[in-house]
């Protein structure tokens, strides 16, 4: 089966199952290693990458529901000036250790601020609880948000 979408901004074709996972293809046939294969349940957030605005579990989302879309990925949203925003903030605040968990937090935080450039601590905390970090702890991700919303005004 032929599933036309836009990859990062570039329009691409995946030839193959549409119950192939949207986080496997985008890996193993679109070289996206910044989509990562975590629990493979939803419940990590490892996998998340922006489809149509919206942030989501690739995972979870089988490849047919590409189809027509617009799909970002961290190697598509580290070209843009939020990102370096972002990074920034998640390098001043220690936000990162390992790093798994980083690209889907840094997305999380990207729709967050697109959402509300002015977010609250509990509306930073609710935009990042389906992504999970077990390294860092959360106060320096959540302080890493602010910090980008703060420092990144007109941006978002």
């Amino acid at each position: 089966m032929s599933i036309p979408f836009t990859l990062n901004g570039k329009p691409t074709v995946y030839e193959g199952s549409a119950m192939d996972r949207l986080s496997d293809i985008l890996r193993r046939d679109f070289q996206c290693p910044g989509v990562k294969s975590g629990c493979n349940e939803g419940e990590c957030g490892a996998c998340s990458v922006i489809l149509d605005g919206v942030l989501v579990n690739a995972c979870m989302v089988a490849a047919g529901r590409a189809y027509g879309t617009e799909i970002v990925t961290i190697e598509g949203f580290r070209e843009t000036a939020q990102f370096a925003v972002l990074d920034q903030a998640f390098g001043e605040t220690g936000a990162v250790q390992c790093g798994f968990c980083t690209p889907g937090m840094i997305l999380a935080a990207a729709c967050i601020l697109q959402k509300n450039p002015d977010p609250t601590e509990t509306e930073i905390r609710d935009g990042l609880s389906g992504n999970m970090c077990r390294c860092t702890g959360y106060n320096a991700i959540v302080n890493a948000v602010a910090l980008a919303a703060k420092e990144g005004r007109g941006l978002w």
